[in-house]
């Protein structure tokens, strides 16, 4: 063979080897990664960004006590406490902890009495429904359980209860999740819960300004993602996020949420959906009427494909922690053998959400006095055991959700309906904007028909006004409403309303907010608000209840019986079958709503969606407009 021949052979030879080496050197980098999930996709091109595959998208589920979050393709999110412990900046700085169980409107002079008036409303719907074996429940006094639970002493179970406090001894800056709810007192730390009932934390204490809350939801997200979804933050230009926002939403909060997702911890692209939405599609069903009923809040809509109707949106501003203070109150009458219990004390709180999870239920059959005992692990303290005696307290508490006034809340807002938007500088052709042109318009079409037509009879120009083309139903997207039913009355546009019917309206709206609606009443509320007949005959046949607030025994047939006896005559008649529906899939209900954004992120139709961070950069609040899958 020539030396001609021989030299090509031996650069194809090379090539091979140089391949080898780079194989091998993949291996090793392999290897020594641990073989994880791959942090950067593959170079996608500018066009084809929305192929972006569902492992790389971030849904992001923020809840009042607990926040819910993972990759799109995960089974199961994370789901750890929403609330940030934060260093003092200065030694000898006053302590501020936000409160957990407590709450304003419980030590006015009216809360008690109110309280039992209450409590005597809940008696009577207990004793007035028979067993399924048609006998009566027997009465049983909290006198009864009091006698015995004054005498018992707990017994020691161990001299270490094993739970230690959060380690602080490195002074961290900040302590997240769990490790927060276990800082000791005495450290110099302050506690935050930066979302209350559903909407950002504002307050006039320290931590308590919009830029500070904000802060302590990027640092609770961002450490939330480098731990447990393993990201590292540098990374995130790589991945888009889902943001679930609540149906009846503050426009600014969801605006800043946006930026510091896009602009501050630098996700590529993201979408904002409702929750109610959301919960559809995780539970696989196209129309609902769906009721979260969470920590904090309570909140009430009806979704027909995909969409929320927004005259039938409520928010109730009670929820699972309300049932856990109550239940409290009444194993307190009864004589709870652990004195010291205090809800200020955040070991205290999570004591009583176990106390309440594992003995509550709605139950009508289980009655009378019965045995229970519980350990009490405090960090510092031995583990010790005590035994309870309980009758009707562990299912009076849950039916305190059916009758609100139970919980002793004097002097707040108790019911929200959507409040119509003030406007953003930013976005100037929003609602504002289209009820002002759209005023215009309208009193020069008047004024046209006037000049070229007979005057008409009264009540032409309120025929005429009812016509509106659409705009006008985007403009009024936010507008205040307590739906169809009391909208004629209640609603309407301000700028053709005299003073008194503006303050008319008002007053109506102002006493209906004062109101505690019970879970039942707000759902029939909810429903009667919906347009046609036809489709408040579909939310009666599936009604969807997600959230963690009312995960007790017997809870679906307890609703469906309730919702059953105070539903019109008319629809009970046509309506074949009410259908409630507590675990679709049998899935845990309070993850529904995370799940739902999951499947959100495989859908063709998402494409449309998303909202990319040179968009943001350049158009800001405006893309929220252009392509939220809600009315902005």
């Amino acid at each position: 063979m020539t030396q001609a021949e021989r030299e090509p052979e031996n650069g194809k030879e090379k090539e091979k080897d140089r391949e080898k080496e780079k194989d091998r050197d993949k291996e090793k980098e392999k290897e020594q990664r641990g073989v994880k999930r791959p942090i950067v996709p593959p170079v996608i091109p500018e066009p084809l960004q929305e192929q972006i595959q569902s492992n790389f998208i971030v849904v992001i589920n923020p809840g009042s006590a607990t926040l819910r979050i993972g990759r799109a393709t995960d089974t199961l999110p994370v789901s750890i406490p929403h609330v940030i412990a934060r260093r003092h900046k200065h030694q000898g700085q006053p302590r501020h902890e936000d409160p957990w169980l407590m709450r304003e409107g419980l030590n006015k002079p009216e809360s008690n009495e109110q309280r039992q008036n209450g409590l005597k409303m809940v008696d009577q719907a207990i004793w007035s429904k028979k067993m399924s074996n048609g006998a009566r429940r027997i009465p049983v006094s909290a006198d009864q359980a009091r006698a015995f639970n004054k005498q018992m002493r707990p017994a020691v179970l161990d001299p270490s209860s094993r739970v230690k406090w959060t380690n602080t001894s490195h002074h961290p800056e900040f302590v997240v999740g769990e490790e927060a709810l276990l800082v000791n007192p005495t450290d110099c730390y302050n506690i935050h819960w930066p979302i209350r009932r559903g909407q950002i934390n504002l307050h006039g204490g320290p931590g308590g300004t919009l830029t500070a809350v904000m802060a302590d939801l990027e640092t609770i997200w961002s450490y939330a993602i480098q731990k447990f979804l393993e990201i590292p933050l540098r990374d995130l230009k790589y991945y888009r996020c889902i943001l679930l926002v609540p149906d009846i939403n503050n426009r600014q909060h969801v605006k800043e949420l946006v930026n510091m997702l896009l602009m501050n911890m630098g996700f590529s692209g993201i979408v904002v959906h409702q929750e109610s939405v959301c919960a559809t599609f995780g539970s696989g069903l196209s129309s609902a009427c769906v009721i979260d009923v969470g920590d904090q809040k309570t909140s009430v809509c009806c979704v027909e494909d995909g969409v929320s109707h927004r005259n039938s949106r409520l928010c109730l501003a009670y929820g699972g922690l309300d049932v856990t203070r109550c239940f409290f109150w009444l194993i307190q009458r009864a004589g709870f053998p652990y004195r010291e219990c205090q809800l200020s004390s955040k070991t205290d709180c999570l004591l009583l959400q176990q106390l309440k999870e594992t003995f509550c239920h709605l139950e009508q059959d289980i009655s009378g006095l019965k045995d229970h005992e519980f350990q009490l692990r405090n960090p510092d303290s031995p583990a010790v055991l005590y035994q309870l005696r309980l009758g009707d307290e562990k299912l009076q508490a849950p039916m305190a959700l059916f009758y609100p006034a139970t919980f002793g809340i004097v002097g707040q807002k108790m019911t929200s309906l959507q409040q119509r938007s003030q406007g953003d500088s930013e976005d100037p052709h929003d609602e504002q904007y289209l009820m002002g042109t759209q005023s215009k318009q309208d009193q020069s079409a008047k004024a046209t028909a006037e000049r070229k037509t007979f005057p008409k009879p009264s009540g032409f120009d309120g025929e005429s006004c009812s016509q509106n083309p659409e705009p006008s139903d985007r403009s009024h997207s936010q507008e205040m409403d307590l739906g169809h039913s009391q909208s004629d009355c209640l609603t309407g546009n301000e700028v053709e309303e005299s003073p008194f019917a503006v303050m008319s309206r008002r007053t109506a709206i102002s006493q209906f907010e004062g109101k505690a609606l019970g879970i039942d009443k707000a759902i029939l509320h909810s429903i009667d608000c919906c347009a046609s007949d036809e489709t408040k005959k579909k939310m009666y046949s599936c009604i969807l209840v997600v959230g963690g607030g009312l995960m007790f025994h017997g809870s679906q047939e307890f609703l469906q019986h309730r919702i059953l006896n105070k539903m019109p005559p008319s629809f009970r008649r046509v309506v074949e079958n009410v259908e409630v529906i507590t675990r679709p899939k049998d899935m845990d209900p309070r993850l529904i709503a995370w799940k739902g954004g999951a499947v959100l992120a495989c859908l063709d139709t998402t494409q449309e969606l998303w909202i990319y961070q040179r968009e943001w950069q350049r158009f800001g609040v405006r893309m929220l407009r252009e392509r939220a899958a809600f009315v902005w």
